[in-house]
């Protein structure tokens, strides 16, 4: 990429996130005519990042809001570098860079931002004492910085597109509504249903408390009632740094109570969905479109998840999935019992997920929506070239 081109610097807590959820609109940055960097901090998959073109750029984000003196310093340090670098645009992702984004936004000249608000996530969704403080003091931070001139938003669904509109964000002017991430359709492809007497319950997520982990395995002796063949599969690593994680000693404990399984990380996860006869994310909390639940849409696979912001966008009554209130065990337990006595249900509504992901959650429809957000902002491929 000629050094000439304009930078795109993508602003993420960690690699690993920014690998699973970000490259393909970083890879799509880079055929438009961007250079990319990105500011994170790294771990197993910086060699990834690096081998695909893209300079890393430490960073040492502290991930929880109980530290604010290291949230200081990240701040400060992201403010000299967007000086010190001068990118065209900064493309923050998640709330955390987001807030600690602001002195770069108020000061960074002709440099243009894009915040990615990927959900309101653990902050907006806990009730602690702790937590409605923060909320209190975010929110009039975070209207301040998506209302500037050099910035525009974008979101996953529409009720995070209403958070905005109460905070004066100007929808269209200063915000858009992108939903999700993308999925790789030919990747992700539709695989038949399993026809195997032990039917499969997949839950793919980070083993968070807010994912519903402990929810759907509290449901499982119920299901196990009407379908005792039946097995629960949680896929997906531990979060040590998230504040609603379990820790291994925990979550192995009730996993071994409910009598389900833990497959842990997976690199492989179309043969994952695969594998399953239905995926279940009974998320408790503010998701902007949970990319589990697209990838597993794209497989041709039924969805059961709650009635929450960002799932509901991907699991539609009737159409891809069925929805339960959060945290009641009971509904959980009986729209999972209800489709899996069902075969002629369960094959329509994974008929219909794929035909939902082919026609709102594509990549690179997705990608094209967001390098439309850098034009819109005036920064484009040939700016600066020669």
């Amino acid at each position: 990429m000629p050094s000439t081109a304009p930078l795109i610097l993508f602003v993420v807590t960690e690699d690993w996130y920014f690998w699973s959820h970000r490259v393909g609109v970083a890879r799509a940055a880079q055929a438009a005519g961007y250079r990319v960097a990105l500011a994170a901090r790294f771990g197993a998959h910086r060699a990834l990042i690096e081998a695909a073109g893209i300079e890393c750029i430490e960073l040492p984000f502290e991930r929880s809001l109980r530290h604010p003196l290291r949230d200081v310093s990240a701040a400060w340090r992201l403010w000299k570098l967007i000086r010190e670098r001068a990118p065209a645009l900064v493309h923050l992702v998640a709330l955390k860079p987001i807030l600690l984004s602001l002195p770069a936004v108020l000061t960074a000249g002709r440099t243009r931002f894009v915040h990615a608000i990927t959900g309101m996530g653990y902050l907006f969704a806990t009730a602690d004492g702790f937590g409605r403080v923060i909320q209190r003091a975010v929110r009039p931070l975070l209207g301040l910085i998506l209302r500037r001139p050099n910035a525009h938003c974008i979101v996953q669904n529409a009720d995070d597109l209403a958070v905005l509109a109460s905070l004066g964000v100007a929808i269209d002017d200063h915000a858009t509504l992108i939903p999700g991430s993308g999925v790789d359709l030919a990747r992700y492809t539709p695989a038949p249903l399993p026809t195997e007497d032990a039917p499969i319950v997949l839950l793919p997520a980070r083993m968070l408390r807010a994912k519903g982990v402990g929810e759907l395995l509290a449901a499982a002796p119920l299901v196990r009632a009407r379908c005792p063949t039946v097995r629960f599969v949680l896929a997906g690593g531990l979060d040590p740094d998230n504040p609603a994680a379990y820790t291994r000693q925990e979550l192995e404990a009730l996993v071994a109570e409910a009598g389900a399984e833990w497959w842990g990380a997976q690199d492989d996860m179309p043969r994952v969905y695969a594998a399953a006869t239905l995926v279940c994310l009974p998320s408790t909390y503010r998701e902007g479109v949970p990319k589990a639940l697209i990838e597993a849409a794209a497989c041709a696979r039924p969805l059961v998840s709650t009635d929450t912001p960002g799932c509901r966008d991907i699991c539609r009554e009737a159409i891809s999935g069925v929805l339960v209130p959060p945290r009641e065990v009971a509904a959980l337990a009986t729209a999972l019992i209800e489709l899996l006595t069902d075969p002629a249900r369960l094959q329509a509504l994974g008929t219909g997920a794929r035909q939902l992901a082919e026609a709102e959650f594509g990549a690179e429809a997705i990608h094209a929506q967001t390098l439309a957000c850098y034009a819109r902002l005036g920064v484009r491929p040939t700016q600066g070239a020669a």
